[in-house]
């Protein structure tokens, strides 16, 4: 397939236990919903727990990361005001509890191994599995479940959990998002431009269009 034939793709930085990031998507999809061309997602993930991780990768809930009962009132606030806006309905409106490394350990792994398809059917289905039945996406069995939904065989979802060269890289991408000055997330990129936070589709077709 020739350039002119690709299809275009905006650059996506998010992490699954964001709930912002699952408005966020929203928002793209109500935009690529107004195109005629396809826009494809070119998923990079982030850690917004790296700053509470063990050196196992295992979460230390009892590290202060700056963010107090009164930051999780207001972001869920936000989260309510911005479901009303783009009329979602969700089971959670914020997700402290769950580990989403285990999940995007298994993304990178398909959207490596897989079409973009398959990839899609995938982190579509991981987002909606904890913002809207509530799921533990950190739990093997559950991403066992989602995999198999989307094509991908229960073993290999095993043999990715438990690839620690594997997890290593995935680790690595988060530093790298930083280095490229990733500090939050979503963060949307497309040519050269950026654009953060659960943006609206009018906005995002500024990013890409320039309109």
């Amino acid at each position: 397939m020739s350039d002119a034939d690709s299809p275009d793709r905006i650059t996506v930085y998010s992490d699954y236990v964001c709930p912002f990031c699952y408005l966020g998507r929203e928002s793209l999809r109500q935009y690529q919903a107004t195109r005629e061309d396809e826009l494809e997602i070119d998923w990079h993930p982030f850690d917004l727990r790296s700053q509470k991780r063990n050196p196992d990768g295992t979460i230390d809930h009892s590290v202060d990361d700056g963010k107090d009962d009164d930051y999780y009132e207001q972001a869920k606030e936000n989260v309510r005001r911005l479901q009303e806006k783009y009329d979602v309905e969700m089971d959670l409106d914020i997700a402290t509890d769950v580990d989403s490394l285990p999940a995007q350990v298994v993304s990178y792994y398909v959207k490596e191994h897989y079409d973009y398809e398959t990839w899609l059917a995938f982190d579509e289905a991981v987002f909606d599995a904890l913002w809207q039945d509530g799921a533990d996406i950190g739990d093997e069995a559950v991403l066992v479940e989602l995999a198999a939904d989307a094509g991908v065989a229960g073993e290999e979802v095993r043999s990715a959990l438990s690839d620690e060269a594997l997890r290593e890289e995935v680790r690595r991408t988060f530093g790298e998002a930083r280095q490229q000055g990733v500090t939050g997330v979503p963060t949307f990129a497309y040519d050269g431009y950026g654009a953060r936070g659960a943006v609206p589709p009018e906005h995002l077709k500024r990013l890409v269009e320039g309109t």
